[in-house]
């Protein structure tokens, strides 16, 4: 009835299944008298949904039936299709820098085989390309990890501000490389939160390199730390931790898929970056582990605030 409706009681099967492949299925189970199975497909409300349909022979009385039981078995197709994406994904990030790797490799046993200087330039080519390849499957192996204990709470004692004091001051030298000055406001007094200590500063890593990499023409990146006794998004106490630059930022349009696996706005830049469009989907992971919020803001030429709003212990 929920599927195809009250009104059709008391109507041939025809009428009411109009499904080509049910209709097979129904009348082969009726010819050879043996169950038979059969995919259906339906749209609703934009939700796509897959059944599996077994129709079975009536005895006894009502001999000459057939019923049809429907499996709904959405979650598992869908849950197939995001891995057969991922394999693709992964398969087309690895191909560039090896192919990259052979070209090089096959010029540097051929025609700059006593050139100096091209087997400098290709040799350092050929080691930020590995290098690449080396944080993708450390990106991969991290993301697996967090996505297998994403349904158990971390129940550690675990002090924000101190973490990111040490981020700050770990990546300090790297800000400095690319022009920009980084400050911390709100980090002096000590602030728990229930978490896994390398998992939080897995988060404020990747989200302050990613402020310096593409924010960075901005020159500043701000980190603020606030609490709140009543954060919304928890109905309760909570802190909140922003990443705020003044770079380029980006179209607003991109921010639903930006914590999707290998999504990039800007893919040859990256890339160029060292990039491997990972690090917004572990963050996104390890928030969800920790029953905290993620939310990315940007303006187009006046850049982004990436926020991490976490419960507070």
């Amino acid at each position: 009835m929920a599927l195809f409706g009250p009104s059709g009681t008391g109507r041939h099967y025809v009428t009411v299944l109009r499904h080509p492949a049910l209709l097979d299925c129904v009348e082969e189970a009726l010819r050879l008298r043996q169950p038979r199975r059969a995919r259906y497909l339906r749209s609703d409300l934009g939700r796509d949904s897959t059944y599996d349909v077994t129709a079975s022979p009536l005895e006894g009385v009502a001999a000459g039936g057939v019923v049809l039981s429907f499996a709904d078995i959405s979650d598992r197709e869908q849950a197939g299709q995001i891995r057969r994406d991922f394999v693709a994904n992964v398969s087309h990030e690895l191909k560039t820098p090896l192919t990259a790797l052979m070209g090089f490799i096959e010029t540097l046993r051929g025609p700059a085989r006593d050139d100096a200087a091209a087997r400098e330039r290709f040799l350092d080519i050929m080691a930020r390309e590995a290098e690449r390849m080396n944080r993708l499957v450390s990106d991969l192996l991290s993301l697996s990890r967090v996505e297998a204990e994403e349904r158990m709470r971390p129940g550690a004692r675990v002090d924000v501000a101190a973490l990111l004091r040490t981020s700050v001051q770990t990546l300090r030298s790297l800000a400095r490389g690319a022009g920009v000055e980084m400050t911390l406001e709100g980090a002096e007094e000590a602030t728990h939160v229930l978490g896994d200590e390398d998992q939080l500063t897995q988060v404020f890593h990747n989200l302050i390199e990613n402020g310096i990499k593409y924010g960075g023409s901005g020159g500043v990146l701000r980190l603020v730390l606030t609490r709140s006794e009543r954060e919304l998004a928890f109905r309760g106490p909570g802190v909140r931790i922003d990443v705020i630059d003044r770079g380029e930022g980006f179209d607003p349009v991109h921010i639903p898929r930006l914590t999707e696996r290998f999504y990039r706005v800007d893919s040859h830049r990256s890339r160029e970056m060292g990039g491997t469009g990972l690090g917004l989907a572990i963050v996104k992971h390890i928030v969800n582990r920790h029953r905290g919020r993620f939310r990315i803001d940007s303006v187009p030429g006046e850049g982004s605030t990436f926020s991490v709003m976490l419960p507070m212990a």
